[in-house]
C-alpha cells in the first residue's frame, strides 16, 4: 500500500511505488466525456463536427496516429484484457484532435491562444480578449483610464468571449503605459461587479507592504530581450539539475533570475549536468507553496525579476549547451479569487469542474475541467507559450497522479493491479488531455522532453501516443528516494538487503524510461531531512571542517552519500536528477518564510559558499558529483541497453552490475574489506579504475590503487564467462573500465 503524506507545499508524497517490470535487469520479466462546445478562433467557427467526416478521420488520416491505440499490448501481455479500454481512449483522443482540426485549423493554431487572448499591442491600439461565459457585462480598467468601468466596455460574442480595443492616443502612442496596472471587471449573473486579473496576464506583481494580492502589470518594454542561441535538443542521457531560482543564494532573501544566470549556471556547467529543471516559475501567490498554488499561468514569477530576465537565463543556458525544463502545474490551480482563476467570471465552473469535483480536498485548490474546449485551449496554449516565448526544451508535469484518477490518489494505495488503472477510477478526460499535450509537444518540437510525476505506476504512461500510451518520455522513479530514507531511518548498515536495493533500483517498466534520483526538492522540504542530514545530523555543524577530526559519523556519512548517489545514477534509470545543493551535502532542509517560522528566510537558501570554502569538507562531495556526472558524459550509461546485475551477496553486502561497458562494484559492508574478491565479467581482457569513491580527492582513505590493472580469467563466475579479482574495501564503490 502506498502511504501518502501531505508535505509543506501541499502536495502528496509517495512513500512506495507499486511493482512494475524492468527490461534490463538480470531478473527481468518482459511479459510482464465527449468533446463539445467550440472555442472561438478568429472566425469563431462552430465546432459541431461529428458524423461521417469525423469517422473517416478516425480511420487514420494522420499517419502518426493511424493505429487503434492498442500497440502497447504487444510488449505487455497483462494489458490484453484492457484492449477495449485502450481502443476507446484512443478514439476519445482522436476525436479531440479532429475537433481541433476542423473547428480551429489544427493543434498548432489552437495552441497559440496566447497570441489572441489577453492584451496585445496592434497598430490600432491594445487589443484585449478574454473568455468569461458566465459574465453579463465586461470592461477593461486600469491606471490608463482612471479605473472607469464605462470607459472601455468589451463586446461579447456567442461563445462567451469578450473583446475590445484601447485605441492609440492622438499622437499614435500606445494608450496603456508600460508598467501600469490593469484589470478586467465583470458584472456577474447575479448582478455583482467583480474585478479580476486577466487570465492570460504575462506579468503580475505583489507589493506585500500594501497587500498580498497580486496586480496585473501591462508589460510592453521599449526594448525586448533578443535570443542569441537556438533551443537545445535534450540529450538522450539526461542529467538534470533541479533548481529553484528564489533560494539560489546563500543570503537570506529571494534570489533573482540574473543572479541564477551569473552564479548558478556556471556551476551546473562545471558539474557536467546537461539540463536544468526550473521549479516555481509560474506565478504563485504563496511563496511557501514551492510554486504549487499557481495564480497566473502565463506570468513568470516577478519575485525573481522581469520576464526578460528569465529569457536571458534560458538563452545563457542554451549557450552553455544546457537544456532548460519547466515545472508545469496543470494538475490544479490556486483557490484565490481576486488574483487567480477561481470564480473568474462569477461562476464556480468557468475553468474548473463545479462543486466537489472541482476541488482538491487536501491541496485546497481548484481542479480543471479537462473536457472543456476552452480549458484545453488555455492549457495547451500555456505549454506553447513557455516554449515559444521563453525557449523551454522540456516540461516536468507535476501532480500527474492526481490528474489521472478521480480519487486523485487521496487515501488510495496502489498495489500494481491493472484494474486500478483502467477501470472506473481513471479520469479519462485528464488522461486524454495529457495525451494531447504530449502529442502536441513532440509533433511540433522534435526531441522535446516530457517527464511525469506519477506515483501510481500507470502502465503505458511513457509509451508513445501513437502506440496508445500517454506519451511521456520519462517518469520520475519516486520509490527510489523513499527506499533510501527508509533504509537510513529504520535499518542498521549491516542489515541492508542487497537484493532489495537492486530490485528497487531496477523496478521500472519495460520500454518505459525513468528518471532516477536519491532526493529531489520533496525530500529537502521541512518535515523531512536530506540524505546528508540523515547520515550526519548535528555533526554537520561541528565536524565538517578539515581542521576537525574525521569522526566515525562524518566518515560514514560522506562514504555512503557518495555510494548512494553512484549506485542510483548507475542502476536506477535512464536519466538522473539532483536537487541543487544536495550534490555537495547541503547541511539543512528547505523551509520557506511563513507564519510558522516567523517569516524567516534562514532555510530558504542554498549555501553555495560552503563549497567555495577550502577548509570545509563539502568540497569533497562536490568533486565526487562532478566526477560521476562527467564519467557519465564519457560512457553514457544512462542511454545504454546492456544493464545486468551479476551479484547480490547478502553476507558480504556486495552488489555488482554491468552497464554502459563498465563494471560497477559496491561494498556496503560497514567494516569488512575483501582482498582478491572474485567478480564475474562479460568481457575478457584488462580492467582499470574509472572512478573510486575511496580516492583522497573525495575524502576517501586511498585504499584502492587506481594504477593497478585487473586481468580476466576465462572461467565462468556469477553467470559470466570470465572473472577478475579485486581489492574491495568497506563502504567503497569502484567503477572499472574495460
Amino acid at each position: 500500500m502506498a502511504n501518502k503524506k501531505k508535505n509543506a507545499k501541499g502536495k502528496l508524497q509517495a512513500k512506495t511505488e507499486p511493482p512494475v517490470t524492468m527490461a534490463t535487469s538480470a531478473t527481468a520479466d518482459k511479459n510482464h466525456k465527449e468533446p463539445t462546445a467550440a472555442a472561438p478562433a478568429e472566425s469563431f467557427e462552430s465546432s459541431s463536427t461529428r458524423g461521417a467526416e469525423s469517422n473517416k478521420y478516425l480511420a487514420g488520416s494522420d499517419p502518426e496516429i493511424s493505429g487503434d491505440g492498442t500497440d502497447v499490448i504487444k510488449s505487455d501481455g497483462y494489458l490484453k484484457p484492457y484492449r477495449e479500454y485502450f481502443g476507446q481512449r484512443f478514439v476519445h483522443f482522436k476525436q479531440w484532435v479532429r475537433e481541433i482540426e476542423v473547428s480551429e485549423g489544427g493543434i498548432d493554431k489552437f495552441s497559440r491562444g496566447y497570441e489572441v487572448f489577453g492584451l496585445h499591442v496592434t497598430p490600432e491600439g491594445v487589443r484585449y480578449r478574454e473568455w468569461a461565459p458566465g459574465a453579463k457585462e465586461a470592461s477593461l480598467v486600469g491606471d490608463f483610464n482612471g479605473w472607469d468601468v464605462a470607459a472601455h466596455p468589451l463586446a461579447r460574442n456567442e461563445f462567451g468571449v469578450w473583446e475590445g480595443v484601447v485605441s492609440n492616443t492622438a499622437d499614435g502612442q500606445v494608450a496603456i503605459p508600460h508598467g501600469s496596472h490593469v484589470k478586467v471587471t465583470f458584472v456577474t449573473g447575479t448582478g455583482e461587479r467583480v474585478y479580476r486579473l486577466p487570465a492570460w496576464s504575462r506579468y503580475v506583481k505583489q507589493d506585500l507592504s500594501k497587500s498580498p494580492i497580486y496586480e496585473a502589470v501591462f508589460y510592453n518594454p521599449a526594448q525586448r530581450y533578443e535570443f542569441k542561441h537556438k533551443r537545445v535538443v535534450p540529450a538522450d542521457d539526461l542529467c538534470i539539475y533541479e533548481a529553484h531560482v528564489g533560494i539560489s543564494s546563500p543570503e537570506a532573501r529571494v534570489a533573482t533570475y540574473k543572479e541564477f544566470t551569473q552564479n548558478v549556471l556556471p556551476m551546473i556547467r562545471d558539474l557536467g549536468y546537461n539540463a536544468v529543471q526550473l521549479m516555481a516559475v509560474m506565478e504563485h501567490a504563496y511563496y511557501a507553496s514551492f510554486g504549487y498554488q499557481v495564480t497566473s499561468f502565463f506570468a513568470p514569477s516577478s519575485r525573481y525579476g522581469e520576464p526578460d530576465d528569465l529569457r536571458e537565463l534560458v538563452d545563457t543556458a542554451h549557450g552553455m549547451g544546457i537544456a532548460v525544463f519547466l515545472d508545469v502545474v496543470h494538475s490544479h490551480a490556486c483557490n484565490n479569487v481576486e488574483d487567480g482563476l477561481n470564480q473568474f467570471d462569477g461562476t464556480d465552473h468557468c475553468y474548473f469542474h463545479e462543486g466537489g469535483q472541482g476541488r482538491h480536498e487536501l491541496w485546497n485548490s481548484r481542479l480543471f475541467n479537462y473536457g472543456s474546449h476552452e480549458v484545453l485551449r488555455f492549457l495547451l496554449s500555456n505549454l506553447r507559450y513557455w516554449v515559444e516565448e521563453f525557449g523551454m526544451d522540456g516540461f516536468r508535469f507535476d501532480g500527474v497522479t492526481s490528474m489521472m484518477y478521480k480519487h486523485h490518489g487521496i487515501g488510495y494505495g496502489f498495489s500494481g493491479h491493472y484494474d486500478e488503472y483502467f477501470t472506473g477510477n481513471t479520469d479519462e478526460d485528464a488522461v486524454v488531455y495529457l495525451m494531447l499535450a504530449n502529442y502536441m509537444c513532440h509533433k511540433l518540437y522534435p526531441g522535446f522532453v516530457t517527464i511525469a510525476e506519477d506515483v501510481s505506476g500507470m502502465p503505458a504512461l511513457c509509451r508513445a501516443v501513437s502506440e496508445g500510451g500517454v506519451g511521456f518520455d520519462y517518469r520520475l522513479a519516486m520509490s527510489v528516494p523513499d527506499m533510501w530514507i527508509k533504509l537510513l531511518k529504520e535499518t542498521r548498515d549491516e542489515d541492508w538487503n542487497m537484493a532489495e536495493i537492486a530490485h528497487q533500483l531496477t523496478n521500472r517498466r519495460y520500454q518505459e524510461r525513468a528518471i532516477a534520483y536519491c532526493e529531489s526538492h520533496d525530500q529537502a522540504l521541512v518535515g523531512d531531512k536530506t540524505l546528508a542530514f540523515w547520515l550526519m545530523d548535528k555533526e554537520m555543524y561541528t565536524h565538517m571542517s578539515d581542521l576537525a577530526p574525521l569522526t566515525p559519523v562524518v566518515d560514514r556519512g560522506i562514504a555512503l552519500h557518495k555510494m548512494i548517489r553512484l549506485v542510483t545514477c548507475g542502476l536506477g534509470g535512464e536519466g538522473y536528477l539532483t536537487f541543487e545543493g544536495n550534490e555537495f551535502g547541503h547541511p539543512e532542509w528547505l523551509d520557506f518564510p511563513r507564519e510558522g517560522n516567523g517569516s524567516s528566510f534562514h532555510y530558504a537558501r542554498r549555501q553555495f559558499n560552503l563549497v567555495a570554502d577550502e577548509l570545509l569538507r563539502y568540497k569533497y562531495l562536490y568533486r565526487f558529483d562532478r566526477a560521476m556526472v562527467q564519467l557519465e558524459r564519457e560512457y553514457r550509461w544512462l542511454s545504454a541497453h546492456d544493464q545486468w546485475v551479476t551479484l547480490k551477496h547478502e553476507g558480504d553486502k556486495v552488489l555488482v552490475f554491468e552497464r554502459g561497458g563498465l563494471v560497477w562494484l559496491f561494498n556496503f559492508h560497514p567494516t569488512k574489506s575483501y582482498t582478491d574478491y572474485r567478480v564475474g565479467v562479460a568481457w575478457a581482457g584488462r580492467y582499470t579504475v574509472a572512478l573510486c569513491t575511496d580516492d583522497a580527492e573525495f575524502l576517501g582513505h586511498s585504499r584502492v590503487d587506481s594504477s593497478v590493472a585487473h586481468f580476466s580469467t576465462p572461467m565462468e563466475w556469477n553467470g559470466r564467462e570470465n572473472y577478475i579479482q579485486v581489492y574491495l574495501p568497506s563502504r567503497t564503490a569502484i567503477v572499472l573500465k574495460h
